[in-house]
């Protein structure tokens, strides 16, 4: 991992966390302006389909959070989605910090 915060940490280990057991695409794990974590896989049924990003912007929305700190997303993927930013974005605002890693929570540069 990179220089990060503990609490970045934290997001990094819940999402690898819940990518694993789930065995999902995706895992991700977001902070809310109250310090409270939500951590989420991607969802792929043939009904729906969310990336693990947005499943945590829902599942903060949903609880009454009023907005973001931090987000990490481990997955195959080398940049984040342009949904997944907008919706950080919209919930968030534009100073959400974002990490992006490998499935494994190796988190790449940049």
């Amino acid at each position: 991992m990179t220089d990060l915060s503990p609490e970045d940490a934290k997001l990094v280990t819940l999402a690898r966390a819940t990518r694993a057991r789930t065995r999902a695409a995706e895992g991700a794990a977001v902070r809310d302006t109250d310090g409270r974590t939500y951590a989420a896989a991607s969802v792929a049924l043939p009904s729906l389909a969310l990336s693990a990003l947005q499943v945590c912007v829902a599942m903060a929305h949903a609880s009454g959070s009023r907005g973001l700190e931090a987000a990490v997303l481990l997955s195959e993927a080398t940049a984040i989605a342009e949904a997944d930013a907008a919706a950080l974005r919209e919930f968030g605002g534009d100073g959400v910090v974002v990490h992006l890693g490998d499935p494994a929570g190796a988190l790449r540069e940049g």
